[in-house]
């Protein structure tokens, strides 16, 4: 019997060849100005088979980055550098969402304009460094946002979202998780507001939610997906009851009718997987992409099991571009350069092998 991740799906307005999902994968290979370029061109018409492509983190505001030599959708240099992106990925046939990205804590007043602190909802310093220009350094403390500022959060999502259209993006995926802005205001360990975006579970939504209908003003909900990450601790995050907070996240995004739900099941950090996944992907009742650690048995296994309608995958992305072909022949796979995940020229991002010759299924 044939392996569902061949099978096709809709998710929302597009029909998708198969279930195998590139998943989002900084790569900081971004030219000056944080814009695609050539070379990111070729490494992602190389993956085009996937059923889906989920671009790498960009960050939607200058003040939302946290990286060096990430991309960023904000102004028009980057737009004509993601057309020239889309152009390769559609000439191989493939489909690609671009993930919409603000860092908030996990930046460094280096990376900022002017010098200024990161901003997140509560002065709380994570654990850690950042990476910067001049190397790590240990992450700052943040500053809290005033509630007045929140809407010109919510439209640096608004712009974010329209230059994705610009550009011509099949559809855009919301980054709510792994410790960034959106995720910071989700859980209670970095949220300590008590104004309306605060307290409560709803609240603590609100800003997702916002963004979400300000995002809906120029994509249709079946071109949108949303990223969650309900029990992962990246980035020094925690909540002290994350089964409830990411029920009612998940209750509040299930009506919109998105294109899909991607989560992160279990701790990227520990391995820890306490949760019960099922009952999120069951009160979103749509197409649900499960992450983390997947291979091509346990990806067979979760769908099998109707615990995943979709799998990304990641590391294995990195370095076979052809996943899609290998997975399908039982052809060994290439083994990832942990040296050359970060930064860099072509090696380790557009020079692993493809299968060269076609075998006969």
């Amino acid at each position: 019997m044939q392996s569902k991740l061949f099978s096709p799906i809709r998710i929302g307005e597009l029909e998708l060849p198969n279930r195998i999902v590139m998943a989002p994968l900084t790569r900081n290979r971004a030219g000056p100005g944080n814009v695609p370029n050539a070379l990111n061109a070729e490494y992602y018409r190389q993956r085009a088979g996937a059923g889906l492509i989920i671009s790498e983190a960009s960050q939607v505001s200058p003040q939302g980055v946290g990286y060096p030599a990430t991309p960023g959708i904000h102004n028009e240099a980057q737009v004509a550098g993601w057309k020239g992106v889309l152009k390769a990925v559609h000439g191989a046939g493939g489909r690609i969402f671009i993930q919409l990205w603000h860092v908030g804590r996990i930046s460094h007043s280096s990376l900022q304009p002017d010098g200024a602190a990161p901003v997140a909802p509560s002065a709380v310093r994570p654990e850690g460094e950042a990476v910067t220009y001049a190397g790590m350094k240990p992450f700052e403390t943040p500053r809290a946002l005033e509630t007045d500022e929140l809407p010109g959060i919510v439209e640096q999502y608004r712009d974010a979202a329209r230059l994705a259209r610009e550009a011509g993006f099949d559809g855009v995926e919301i980054h709510a998780a792994n410790g960034y802005l959106l995720d910071q205001f989700l859980r209670d360990g970095s949220n300590r507001r008590t104004d309306d975006y605060g307290g409560s579970a709803a609240n603590r939504y609100r800003l997702l939610g916002e963004v979400l209908d300000a995002v809906l003003e120029s994509w249709p909900a079946g071109r949108v997906g949303v990223r969650l990450s309900p029990e992962n601790s990246f980035n020094d995050i925690r909540d002290s009851d994350p089964q409830t907070t990411f029920n009612h996240v998940v209750g509040q995004l299930a009506p919109h009718g998105l294109a899909y739900l991607h989560v992160i099941e279990g701790d990227m950090m520990t391995g820890a997987r306490e949760l019960d996944y099922g009952a999120f992907k069951q009160r979103f009742n749509g197409p649900y992409m499960a992450n983390n650690g997947f291979d091509f048995n346990r990806a067979n296994q979760w769908l099998d099991q109707g615990r995943a309608d979709l799998i990304a995958f990641g590391k294995l992305y990195l370095a076979n571009p052809d996943l899609v072909e290998r997975f399908r022949r039982g052809a060994p796979l290439n083994e990832p350069d942990p040296d050359t995940f970060y930064g860099g020229d072509t090696r380790g991002y557009t020079d692993y092998p493809a299968l060269e010759e076609k075998v006969p299924l």
